[in-house]
């Protein structure tokens, strides 16, 4: 087994790429083991949790990437104005659910707590499955726990 700390910096993406799939809560843990489609098994003791697409291990021939597993969430599109984003954003956010920011979307885990509160503020939704990054505004952006920032009321 392969002891992983960090994830590389640079890699050739020639290489052929092999996937280890982990789901997201899996990811956001610094110690966990995980074994890579080809069967290699790994082991991450990390200083900061990896993400999809990390590529953490590398051989001659062959690039070992994360591959974030799908889950359900509930898509609200950004055809609104920012005002309406922004509200949305606040009021996912007083209820402490996660919230991602894509282009075109905002994504939050389809849990009964968000369908309600989209329902009573009259907002449509479109329940989906997507690779959820919740704390990703714009892109190359990090979420606050990467930057050392911490929730406090």
């Amino acid at each position: 087994m392969q002891l992983i700390h960090q994830p590389l910096a640079a890699v050739d993406p020639a290489l052929r790429r092999v996937a280890l799939r982990a789901a997201r809560r899996q990811l956001a843990k610094r110690l966990w083991r995980g074994t890579a489609d080809d069967g290699i098994e790994f082991g991450f003791e990390l200083e900061k949790p990896l993400h999809h697409g990390a590529v953490f291990f590398a051989t001659a021939a062959i690039r070992y990437e994360i591959e974030q597993e799908p889950e359900a969430v509930l898509e609200i599109s950004l055809a609104i104005t920012p005002t309406a984003a922004a509200g949305i954003g606040w009021a996912v956010g007083n209820l402490h659910l996660e919230l991602a920011g894509e282009p075109t979307r905002l994504l939050t885990p389809d849990e009964p707590g968000a369908r309600q509160l989209l329902q009573r503020l009259q907002v449509p939704f479109e329940p989906v499955t997507a690779i959820f990054r919740p704390g990703r505004f714009v892109r190359g952006a990090q979420p606050a726990h990467e930057l050392g920032a911490s929730h406090r009321h």
